[in-house]
């Protein structure tokens, strides 16, 4: 009886052991997938007004541990039953981030001057009369992008325990995959709220001067900053994800560019994929709006 306990226990310390090696490897395999993710989420999650930042953050949160739910279970079935599902849904993730990517630099070229006068013109309006709907657009749309790249670290880390034990595949990932969206969003929130740290921090010194309150100004100054390079790096990690997925899971596309560094090489294809689908898109409405 008590060897069977003391097996039990060695089993037990033996399986969190590996557990333990093989989520250091997984997370480091995933890093690159997670520090774009955290990029795109925090991009996502702006432009909200201050009393909606956290309570949107919460929603798209919420809506990221669901996908983790969905996700999980289904790459276990297919990797063992329909691995080609996984590349196929990869691929399809890869397209939608493509487009995004190239769709928001579109936007930020040729967005005509004069709708962002009529747009700040409207903006009580909008607010007031249509603010609800716009902040649940931002959420799914969040969401859906938090859905694509939860994929990708989820295959990421499941082709690096693929050799291990079913068990074990089980934990590690689950564990990469729920720690992901922790530490994620709880970055997200920080850099979103940091005009709201910056404020109490100067209030606390009493606005004299001191240690406090220079650190409270430079945060309050830098919010803005950081959101607009969050922007330009969330839309540049958007195509290297999209990119990455195509070279990493076509080997044509891989051989075609094999010359090039592997950053300019998936920033490279992730703006062709979305070109592709962007051009398209555009050429569908303009067909549709003729006819």
């Amino acid at each position: 009886m008590a060897s069977s306990f003391f097996a039990l226990i060695d089993d037990i310390a033996y399986l969190m052991d590996e557990v333990a090696t093989m989520s250091k490897v997984a997370t480091k395999k995933a890093a690159g997938v997670l520090s774009d993710d955290l990029a795109v989420n925090a991009e996502k999650a702006s432009g909200f007004l201050s009393s909606r930042e956290l309570p949107v953050l919460w929603k798209i949160t919420k809506g990221s541990f669901i996908n983790k739910l969905i996700i999980l279970p289904f790459a276990f079935l297919m990797s063992v039953y329909i691995p080609l599902a996984i590349t196929i849904i990869l691929i399809l993730g890869g397209v939608y981030l493509g487009y995004e990517g190239v769709q928001k630099i579109v936007d930020y070229l040729f967005y005509n001057k004069r709708e962002k006068k009529e747009q700040s013109k409207n903006k009580l309006e909008i607010f007031t009369n249509q603010a609800i709907q716009i902040e649940n657009k931002k959420v799914k749309g969040a969401i859906f992008v938090d859905f694509i790249l939860s994929i990708e670290i989820i295959i990421i880390a499941l082709g690096t325990v693929i050799e291990s034990p079913l068990k074990v595949q089980i934990i590690v990932v689950s564990f990469i995959a729920f720690m992901a969206t922790i530490g994620v969003y709880g970055l997200v929130a920080l850099i979103v709220r940091m005009d709201d740290i910056g404020f109490k921090l100067i209030k606390i010194s009493n606005n004299k001067p001191s240690f406090l309150r220079n650190l409270g100004i430079l945060l309050v100054k830098t919010l803005p900053i950081l959101i607009r390079i969050l922007t330009v790096v969330g839309t540049f990690a958007m195509l290297l994800v999209s990119g990455g997925i195509f070279i990493h899971n076509i080997p044509q596309i891989h051989d075609l560019f094999h010359l090039l560094p592997s950053t300019l090489k998936e920033l490279l294809v992730g703006l062709i994929v979305g070109s592709i689908v962007v051009i398209n898109i555009k050429a569908y409405k303009r067909i549709k709006s003729k006819k």
